[in-house]
């Protein structure tokens, strides 16, 4: 089936937008064009009127099939993997956050969607409410472990050199595929193994209590290389309360409590934790790849920064806190374009590298020739996803970036992210390795969640967090179903459902339908292979498309 040709017509979205165009390449795959101009949004076509349509670009990709099953990581079932394949020659960030909300996932320029019904190991993808995210004690741990580093150099005691949910994807490594051409490559060398490209695979503290210590006020600086975050005014701050009751207050009597008619009291840590901060902000810009952070993001900053009696903390409160003048550390956060490269990220281009060939031989035990240059560029640094800008989107355009976390003036980590239309979606993250007592692969997946609020203040659309796979037959990799609220996305209809629905039904069966309305899904079709892909548009195919393409079959 991957040598046959996608008919003309067959494939049209519910809007009339969307159609494909088809033609035959050198008798490998298919190749799909979406017609320019013709975006989900009909009529003019693009992503709000505004997205990669408008500048007449096209998501060129070549099919691959599915039909044979390769070995999974998780499980070790050597033929158990099923998925379908194609090589995305070039594509928008809209058609690509269209095929994530459909179950796919790219590792460089290949995508990939698993079988769902037929796979060893059932893969749901999985995305966090970003803007309702609130913080668990775990989380809290690994963030107030980071600020203890920086601000005093405490290394926490009694933990490993080597992280230790990290084993059991040493199938993960994206770059065991021997590569030809673009052009020349089968099915077996492009199929991935069966394991999430995105894993973070880092155990993180178990909820045994919180220490009852305050953070220090003067614990961490924000970065030079990064947006800072501020809370949109219309976006409701996690634990904050409802203002549609009010509450009346009796006063009291003579002697007897604090008169409640009185503004309440404030701490003196509070009150010059304020003042630090504001202090902080006018003497300081940030930066992004060269563009400053403007004076009203700063005050929206100090507004959200602001303490919060007997408020949950968020990310913002740990992370945008001013360090002491003799702190130990110093980190810093940039956010790069890898594709196309910018000069930033070619200028640090090998430093990237040799932190990563180092993860991969420490942790997932390569010998010292098996990461090489040309893989690490073909999965973590080559992407088919066109860089965008729109008005209303986030300063930094839309695309694949590198976000490099730096200490003391060296890369100590790298997280490798999309920015679409409507969420960040992690792709992957490695580290070296003699940062694991940081808990990097919790660290930074609390970051990128703060990423994506701050992304929200240019950009409305924005805002969520895609974490990959969700993959509860392997109770190993059930750990990003702990960053809550969470979605799971059901494989038969599409329809985003909350992890708390899904994980009853994933306890009597590895594969599930989540939504239960027999009227849901009724966009899918059954036409072969491609149906996967099709179904990404929601497709209505007509009686003399659907007879053109059963003659293909």
């Amino acid at each position: 089936m991957a040598g046959r040709p996608f008919p003309v017509g067959a494939a049209r979205s519910e809007d009339g937008g969307g159609r494909f165009r088809a033609s035959r390449r050198g008798g490998q795959g298919a190749v799909l064009r979406r017609a320019a101009g013709l975006g989900r949004g009909g009529g003019g076509g693009c992503h709000r009127g505004e997205m990669a349509a408008a500048g007449g670009s096209a998501s060129i990709v070549e099919y691959f099939g599915g039909e044979d099953g390769y070995r999974c990581g998780y499980c070790k079932n050597e033929t158990g993997n099923l998925s379908h394949g194609m090589w995305a020659h070039s594509m928008t960030v809209q058609d690509y956050q269209d095929l994530i909300d459909r179950g796919w996932r790219r590792s460089g320029k290949y995508v990939y969607k698993p079988i769902m019904n037929q796979t060893c190991c059932p893969q749901y993808t999985i995305r966090c409410q970003a803007l309702r995210f609130q913080t668990s004690k775990s989380h809290k741990k690994v963030l107030k472990k980071m600020l203890k580093f920086i601000s005093k150099g405490d290394v926490s005691k009694g933990v490993s050199e080597e992280e230790p949910m990290d084993s059991h994807i040493e199938d993960a490594v994206t770059c065991d595929f021997a590569y030809k051409s673009e052009s020349h490559v089968s099915q077996s060398e492009l199929t991935p193994l069966g394991v999430d490209h995105t894993e973070r695979v880092e155990n993180e503290d178990k909820d045994i209590g919180e220490t009852k210590e305050e953070v220090n006020a003067q614990q961490v600086e924000p970065e030079a290389g990064s947006l800072q975050i501020c809370a949109h005014k219309d976006t409701t701050v996690p634990g904050e309360p409802s203002h549609s009751a009010k509450i009346v207050h009796a006063p009291p009597k003579p002697g007897k409590g604090a008169d409640l008619s009185k503004p309440p009291c404030r701490k003196a840590k509070d009150i010059r934790k304020e003042r630090k901060l504001q202090k902080l902000l006018q003497n300081q810009t940030c930066t992004f790849e060269g563009s400053e952070l403007q004076a009203g993001d700063q005050v929206c900053l100090l507004q959200n920064s602001k303490s919060k009696t007997n408020q949950p903390k968020t990310i913002e409160d740990f992370v945008f806190v001013p360090l002491p003048d003799d702190a130990q550390h110093k980190l810093e956060v940039r956010v790069v374009r890898s594709s196309p490269p910018s000069s930033q990220f070619k200028a640090t281009f090998q430093e990237s590298y040799q932190v990563y060939k180092r993860y991969q031989m420490v942790i997932h035990k390569d010998p010292p020739d098996k990461p090489t240059i040309n893989q690490f560029t073909r999965f973590l640094c080559n992407s088919p996803l066109e860089a965008e800008n729109a008005p209303n989107g986030p300063e930094c355009g839309y695309g694949s970036f590198h976000q490099q976390y730096w200490l003391d003036g060296k890369i100590i980590a790298v997280g490798v992210i999309d920015i679409l239309p409507y969420c960040v979606s992690s792709v992957y993250l490695y580290y070296d390795p003699d940062y694991s007592f940081l808990s990097l692969g919790v660290y930074s997946a609390l970051r990128e969640i703060a990423f994506t609020r701050q992304l929200h203040e240019k950009a409305p659309d924005l805002c969520f967090y895609y974490m990959g796979f969700y993959i509860h037959s392997c109770p190993k990799m059930r750990y990003k179903g702990q960053y809550r609220p969470s979605d799971l996305l059901c494989p038969e209809t599409y329809v985003w459902t909350p992890i708390e629905q899904c994980l009853p039904l994933l306890e009597h069966s590895k594969y599930c339908r989540f939504n239960q309305d027999v009227k849901a899904g009724k966009f899918t079709n059954n036409y072969g292979p491609l149906n996967c892909l099709s179904c990404s548009y929601k497709v209505l195919v007509s009686s003399a498309a659907e007879a053109l393409w059963k003659s293909y079959l």
